[in-house]
């Protein structure tokens, strides 16, 4: 059996089985049992080959690969190829995730914000937690969760993300600038590798 092969059958059997968990809109109890599906898929990390799934080149920092999700733009699984040195700011996703490392560390920070929220674009963020994910370990988001990340060290890092829905349909995720204290709808950033 192929790699590929193989690859697309255990996520079709975790996605079953994610499907099974979110039948009702998941808690944070349900999304510990989703990130453990997703944490056992990173564990296999003969399934993300570099040979297929190329880290950024030239001056990109990321890659994302879209591995699978339904008609419907729900349960969408990706792979994200990171370089050392690469940040996301902090957003949040408007669904459910669930990050997994397959390989590499990389750091989340969890904020809450410290303002009402009734001035239009203004958000105030405060960090409370700080979450390093590698290696059989993960992360599981709600919806409202706000979060950056950071590659640190030297390694390109390889991470699974499960999202509610697909990425290219988030259309109202937030996304905030610390220093200016301003928050706005957030892109989707680099283009999904299909």
């Amino acid at each position: 059996m192929s790699i590929k092969t193989l690859r697309m059958e255990r996520v079709a059997e975790a996605i079953d089985a994610i499907k099974q968990i979110t039948a009702t809109e998941p808690d944070r109890t349900g999304l510990r049992e989703v990130l453990e599906q997703v944490k056992a898929l990173a564990a296999d990390s003969e399934l993300w080959p570099s040979t297929e799934f190329v880290e950024p080149e030239g001056e990109d920092r990321q890659a994302r690969y879209l591995i699978s999700e339904t008609p419907e733009h729900t349960y969408a699984l990706y792979l994200n190829v990171m370089k050392p040195g690469n940040r996301i700011i902090p957003h949040n996703h408007t669904t459910w995730a669930c990050i997994a490392s397959v390989e590499g560390v990389e750091t989340n920070y969890i904020y809450k914000r410290t303002d009402d929220g009734s001035r239009p674009g203004h958000a105030r963020l405060e960090v409370v937690d700080t979450v390093s994910v590698g290696p059989g370990t993960g992360i599981a988001l709600m919806p409202e969760d706000i979060h950056a990340v950071q590659i640190p060290g030297r390694e390109t890092i390889r991470h699974l993300h499960m999202y509610g829905r697909a990425l290219e349909v988030l259309d109202q995720r937030v996304g905030y600038d610390l220093e200016k204290g301003t928050c706005s709808i957030m892109p989707i950033g680099v283009k999904t590798r299909r």
